[in-house]
């Protein structure tokens, strides 16, 4: 069975949503899943796409970015699959994970992906050291100590530490470490 699942991140992208699910179903998807959420968020569908799929079916998308967040997410889908016996087919791609070619291809990508996120890494550490070195790097502005002596006199009046954090909009947790400073 080709059980298809369709994904856009917001509402407004009905079009996109429209012909994903089209596509979808030219390909003779005999179920479609959709949502319209972040791919940031949980998504329901596509987990119950996920506990849908049998042994012998293909889960097909018409993009990759429809199906994964990030390589680890995409390996962590496709590891799921593997372990039901189940396919996984990216339209747009031409990739099929039934096919030895398939497998080579999804692996090779995941392994590009991976080898340019960490280049990318590395330069934004370099560029992040040599900053620092020129002192045109500063790092964030540190918002809790600029607000010490307000904490220590809000718990001098009587104040609780969730009721600190709160007027002053930092976690408990920095009220904490503020007033344990000052102990």
């Amino acid at each position: 069975m080709i059980v298809g699942y369709a994904r856009t991140s917001t509402t407004e992208q009905v079009a996109g949503f429209e012909a994903q699910e089209r596509d979808l179903k030219a390909i003779g998807a005999e179920r479609i899943f959709s949502e319209q959420v972040s791919s940031v968020t949980a998504r329901p569908q596509l987990e119950a796409a996920l506990d849908f799929v049998r042994h012998g079916d293909t889960l097909t998308v018409t993009k990759l970015d429809r199906l994964a967040r990030s390589v680890a997410n995409l390996m962590d889908i496709v590891a799921r699959l593997e372990a039901k016996g189940v396919a996984l087919q990216i339209l747009n791609l031409g990739l099929d994970t039934a096919t030895p070619s398939g497998r080579l291809m999804l692996t090779v990508m995941g392994g590009v992906a991976e080898f340019e996120r960490s280049m990318m890494l590395e330069r934004q550490r370099e560029g992040i050291a040599k900053a620092k070195a020129e002192g045109a790097y500063k790092g964030r502005k540190p918002t809790v100590r600029a607000k010490a002596d307000e904490v220590r006199a809000l718990k001098a009046a009587g104040k609780s530490m969730r009721e600190i954090a709160q007027l002053l909009e930092i976690s408990v947790g920095s009220v904490h470490g503020v007033l344990k400073a000052a102990a």
